[in-house]
């Protein structure tokens, strides 16, 4: 079924828009740390761990540093999803379409 030339024109640009949203979401570089640094977590906007530090001291408590590590991939969870999301109603905004659509 072909489509009037205004919908395809409109449904091409849909599809450009949502690639560069999905390219910008996944550029997106997040940090979060737990325990006053001691474990730092690094993560995309895919929320693919990009890389974990952790502080030789703390080391020594396995419970500990299990809690540090969850704390800060927690926290770098949600700051690449809070900025996934201001990138999406960014580029939904845009577009012109009513409040709670998206």
């Amino acid at each position: 079924m072909k489509l009037p030339g205004n919908m395809q024109a409109m449904m091409a640009q849909a599809q450009k828009m949502q690639q560069r949203l999905q390219e910008d979401i996944a550029a997106i570089r997040v940090e979060a740390s737990a325990g006053g640094g001691m474990v730092t977590v690094k993560m995309d906007g895919m929320k693919k761990c990009l890389g974990i530090k952790i502080d030789p001291e703390a080391a020594g408590d396995a419970e500990m540093l299990q809690d540090m590590i969850m704390a800060a991939y927690n926290e770098a969870y949600k700051k690449a999803e809070d900025q996934a999301a201001a990138k999406t109603s960014g580029m939904l905004g845009g577009m012109g379409l009513p409040p709670g659509l998206f």
